[in-house]
């Protein structure tokens, strides 16, 4: 990873200094003249718009570079980079997140590695964002962390001509954190590039990531009385006694990925055909490594996970590979849209070195490999026509490995400040390999399972409107699949925790409701967001919180002939009682409880921010209400949320 950055840094200042700086016809031309001196004037340079500086998705669509400072945008300012209501963060940063809105969960019908709790910050393929700029974009970002450390993230952006585009970014993270065995160590390196020719017959979009994922893991504190006496002497919470205290799970991928088209006909015409291919290659590797298999718990040995296979040095790892190519033809019509049919063909390869014996030795309890191979016909219909905006997929797979999809979205513009947006999927996807094949020195976390397909129905409508935004979801999901605490009673009784996977035979009925406000009342506003969830189910398998609110009570204005722009005010965050899930360290995965409910506490937290040009800087004085209240705040059953922080942050955008 050093030698990664190492090159970024070396080989990104040549391409900024290689940039052409001749004027090219299509920048914003000013004609008029600005005074040198009395006698002597020059042209004004020229100046390029903001809407020059646009952000693609790997589905074209585009939006411009924001550079203000709102209360929305203050949102984003943390390790995820974007709005992370309905998340809970554990107490140091670059850890897991407890999902209290399950309406944010994404479904893809086909399987992932697993390990989920290690992904909220692993960029996919539809993650990756392409640029096509004006001039040179540079961004630095820069936030405090918890404890020791910085969160850093540099990015660059580059045209070198009008149809050719660079870009390349490192994030990096390093937290300690205030617990025993906190501390967090993340990278993100993406490189890539996008091209097309003067008449648009060839465009290509790339990039390769690497990444990688470090979290010691502590798993919990051990006593909670200790954390919610409010005793002075666990103000340092180093002296909190926690489970584990030298292990870590260490996550790393590779990514190479591109998506191409070519148009048949010579020029751009009424009527064109398209060849289409994508292309991802994805290899990742999971470690879990504890030194000391024991927990020591009030001066008493104690078996966390259950008996090992070994008395020391567990060192479990897992790799998986997947290669995906997908290859089309599109048909498009300026009055009906365009129409996309292809076939695509999915592998992954899902292996330890290892096979599990039975206990007589004489038969294989555990295999070392899952292989799968899916082969899919499909086609893809979008329509953009005055105020209507569609997007309508369907696929099937033609193999033994049976997957679906229907995903249709529509968008609906009533006018420049009105808009509605539809969603309906019916998905039929794979289990994600970890649920059906796992190893470990761990004896009771070893399986081989055979699960059925998880089948999701979801129908969701969203408007935004200057007075009010409003989102609605109703999902129902069949065969779903969660880790649920297998323990028996005399293990929970020793302090073992065992975690197994499952599948839930009954239907489960999930609505949610969201609306988003916010008031102005001439320099002050109030930015409210209200979110309420019903989950229909006779076990309690999928456990939200019935009611989530933030609301922001915020002071804006200019000072200094407007050079400063400045915003300060309180965010109250909280969600209502609830059986949270709880983490396990050794599958990285979230799983059901219901012994334990947490919630119930309000948080503040106190921000001023400021803009100063392109510059736009953070401080934020987070959670301070816990300086004078009950220490009864937690992210999971055995994870407290995090203490009264300080931090401080700023993003710089350089438009060369």
């Amino acid at each position: 990873m050093r030698i990664l950055f190492f090159l970024y840094l070396l080989v990104l200042p040549s391409l900024l200094f290689s940039q052409e700086v001749t004027p090219k016809k299509n920048l914003d031309m000013n004609s008029q003249y600005s005074s040198i001196t009395d006698t002597v004037k020059k042209k004004k340079a020229l100046v390029a718009k903001i809407d020059q500086y646009q952000i693609v998705t790997i589905e074209h669509d585009t939006t411009i570079v924001d550079t203000s400072l709102t209360i929305k945008s203050a949102y984003r300012q943390n390790y995820l980079r974007r709005d992370n209501f309905g998340l809970l963060p554990f107490s140091n940063i670059g850890q897991t997140y407890n999902v209290l809105q399950y309406s944010l969960t994404d479904f893809s019908p086909y399987p992932d590695m697993g390990f989920q709790g290690k992904h909220f910050n692993f960029m996919s393929a539809s993650d990756i964002r392409y640029y096509h700029v004006a001039t040179p974009l540079t961004e630095l970002f820069f936030n405090t962390s918890i404890g020791k450390g910085q969160n850093v993230d540099s990015f660059i952006t580059l045209n070198t001509s009008k149809n050719l585009n660079f870009f390349a970014a490192y994030r990096g993270l390093r937290s300690e954190g205030k617990y025993i065995n906190q501390l967090t160590s993340i990278g993100n390196f993406r490189i890539g590039a996008s091209y097309n020719t003067t008449d648009k017959r060839y465009v290509l979009y790339t990039h390769y990531t690497y990444q990688d994922v470090l979290n010691e893991e502590n798993g919990g504190i051990t006593t909670a009385e200790d954390f919610e006496s409010g005793d002075p002497t666990f103000t340092n919470r180093q002296r909190l006694e926690v489970y584990l205290t030298d292990a870590e799970s260490f996550l790393k991928g590779k990514r190479l990925f591109f998506d191409h088209a070519f148009r048949i006909n010579p020029k751009q015409a009424s009527n064109n055909l398209y060849v289409t291919h994508q292309f991802n290659f994805e290899n990742k590797f999971f470690e879990y490594k504890q030194p000391t298999v024991l927990s020591t718990v009030e001066n008493t040995f104690v078996e966390r996970f259950g008996e090992s296979y070994v008395t020391s040095n567990i060192k479990d790892q897992t790799r998986f590979e997947k290669l995906y190519n997908k290859a089309g033809l599109t048909y498009e019509n300026v009055l009906l849209g365009k129409f996309n049919f292809f076939i695509d063909d999915y592998r992954s390869n899902y292996k330890y070195y290892r096979i599990i014996l039975n206990n007589d030795g004489n038969g294989v309890a555990v295999n070392d490999n899952l292989y799968r191979q899916v082969n899919n016909i499909g086609g893809q219909y979008e329509y953009q026509k005055n105020k209507w905006n569609g997007r309508f997929l369907l696929t099937r797979s033609i193999t033994k490995e049976t997957i679906s999809d229907l995903d249709a979205k529509l968008r609906y513009n009533l006018n420049e400040k009105i808009q509605f947006d539809f969603r309906y999927q019916n998905i039929s996807k794979l289990p994600n390999n970890n649920y059906e094949l796992y190893q470990s020195s761990y004896v009771q976390y070893n399986w081989g399972k055979d699960f059925k397909n998880e089948k999701i129905n979801s129908f969701s409508g969203k408007i935004y409107t200057p007075w009010l935004n409003g989102e609605v979801q109703y999902s129902v999901l069949n065969d779903h699949l969660y880790f649920e605490d297998v323990s028996t009673t005399e293990q929970k009784a020793n302090r073992t925790q065992i975690v197994n996977p499952a599948q839930y035979g009954n239907i489960i009925n999930y609505i949610s409701v969201k609306a988003n406000r916010e008031f102005k009342f001439g320099d002050f506003g109030f930015d409210n967001t209200f979110l309420y969830q019903k989950v229909t189910q006779s076990e309690l398998i999928l456990n939200v919180p019935d009611f989530v609110t933030r609301n922001t009570f915020y002071y804006s204005a200019y000072f200094f002939d407007k050079a400063l722009f400045l915003q300060t005010g309180i965010i109250f965050n909280y969600f209502t009682k609830y059986y949270a899930n709880d983490y396990n360290p050794v599958v990285a995965e979230m799983f059901v409880q219901n012994t334990k409910k947490i919630g119930g506490y309000p948080t503040f937290d106190f921000f001023l921010n400021a803009k100063i040009r392109q510059t736009r800087i953070y401080l934020k004085a987070e959670h301070f209400n816990s300086t004078f209240g009950e220490s009864n705040y937690y992210s999971a059953p055995n994870n407290p949320y995090r203490d009264f922080t300080i931090r401080f942050g700023l993003v710089w955008n350089f438009f060369q």
